[in-house]
């Protein structure tokens, strides 16, 4: 049924959520921390509403890119531990560490600098050192991470909350270069245990590597595009997961076209005979790549049309000649239901990745939230001293009803 309060809206399944969560938390293994990964506003799904049921469900940590994700989830009262994954800068530091966000470390210079602030402000700032065994993009490279543990075990206002690295390949285990990576991660953290350095959580498994590489996987895991339905590269275990997105507009209007007609900008498609066009109330400022232009295709009234001409701000025009009853007003699925075009298929035909897609869907483009309402899902997450951790493992939580924040922007700092 359309929606008709909506020209365009995505729908997100927290049901689904759910049974994705669950297949990772048996792939983690027993007594594995799930870091649910809710960096880009949960990959475009909405973190504040995908982390609160995360956290109903057992999950006992997340992770973000920037600060300023992570003070849009403390804004929203999640008190579980976050770790921002990215870097932070200079002037945001204090801000995190008041609000015990957790801090990826990169380098040396990281060390000195929070170290500095941390002491001005009578603050403890706590750190994942992030060890750079093949990404190429942040981190500290192997030979330096046990002088560097050193460093961080000598000052007085860091606390060494983990040890991290990240796998490269998108095919996970099913690379030989990650599982080197692996090989070296493990032999880093072998060294600095035997030194008495390592302390907090160990965590290089990402989907990839979760899906593809048999356990143990240390004692964290950090799972993102597969929590929302989605594997790169058709690796095995996709058909376990559900999708968490599907994306749906409305037709706003069906005409018929002569032969020869052209259609959208440039003219790129002409109608090769009689022809009934639909244009659809979506366009790439929405999220509809560009590249899909000749290219995509949607369902309507139980069927795949074409989606003709190129691709504009606002509007997308398909082919529904071969489709009958096609009318103003109809639902439309561009993604992630059944009959519909995967997410992984919308990458293909737009030579992108399916992580994009989710990504783009636009800020006008309202998120409803589904299902949700009851769950039971054992945690995974370790009983911890500090404050907001997550439920001790084997704990239940049932979910009350309609238990939905609103979302806040993620440019507000707290102070």
């Amino acid at each position: 049924m359309t929606d008709r309060r909506y020209r365009v809206w995505a729908d997100v399944d927290l049901d689904a959520l759910t049974h994705n969560l669950d297949v990772v938390r048996r792939r983690a293994g027993a007594g594995v921390r799930v870091m649910l990964v809710v960096k880009a506003d949960a990959y475009g799904h909405g973190a504040v509403v995908v982390a609160q049921h995360a956290v109903r469900c057992g999950v006992g940590a997340l992770g973000v890119g920037t600060a300023a994700e992570a003070f849009e989830l403390r804004r929203a009262g999640l008190t579980v531990p976050v770790l921002v994954l990215g870097t932070i800068v200079d002037g945001e530091a204090s801000a995190v560490m008041r609000h015990d966000i957790q801090i990826g470390l990169h380098s040396a210079r990281e060390i000195t600098a929070l170290q500095e602030t941390a002491e001005r402000k009578g603050l403890t700032a706590r750190v994942h050192l992030n060890v750079d065994t093949g990404m190429g993009r942040l981190g500290v490279l192997p030979d330096r991470a046990h002088d560097l543990l050193g460093r961080i075990h000598s000052a007085q206002n860091l606390d060494l909350a983990g040890v991290m690295s990240h796998i490269s390949s998108p095919r996970g285990a099913l690379d030989e270069a990650a599982a080197r990576q692996a090989e070296l991660f493990q032999h880093v953290c072998g060294k600095a245990r035997t030194a008495g350095r390592l302390a907090g959580w160990t965590h290089i498994a990402n989907s990839a590597w979760l899906f593809t590489a048999p356990g143990p996987h240390l004692d964290t895991v950090r799972p993102g595009i597969s929590a929302y339905g989605v594997l790169p590269g058709d690796l095995p275990g996709a058909d376990e997961l559900r999708p968490v997105m599907s994306m749906h507009c409305q037709v706003a209007l069906v005409k018929d076209l002569p032969r020869g007609a052209p259609v959208g900008y440039g003219s790129t498609w002409r109608a090769s005979r009689r022809a009934r066009i639909a244009t659809l109330s979506v366009g790439y400022a929405d999220g509809v790549p560009w590249a899909l232009g000749n290219r995509g295709e949607v369902w309507v009234r139980g069927a795949r049309a074409p989606m003709i001409g190129n691709v504009s701000m606002d509007y997308v025009t398909i082919d529904v000649t071969d489709v009958p009853g096609v009318a103003p007003g109809d639902r439309v699925t561009l993604f992630g239901s059944a009959g519909a075009p995967t997410v992984e298929e919308v990458a293909r035909r737009a030579s992108t990745i399916p992580y994009e897609v989710t990504c783009s869907v636009g800020r006008r483009v309202p998120r409803i939230v589904r299902g949700g309402e009851e769950l039971l899902v054992p945690s995974t997450a370790r009983p911890h001293s500090g404050a907001g951790m997550g439920r001790e493992r084997g704990a239940i939580e049932r979910a009350a009803p309609g238990e939905l924040a609103t979302r806040v922007g993620p440019a507000a700092i707290l102070e």
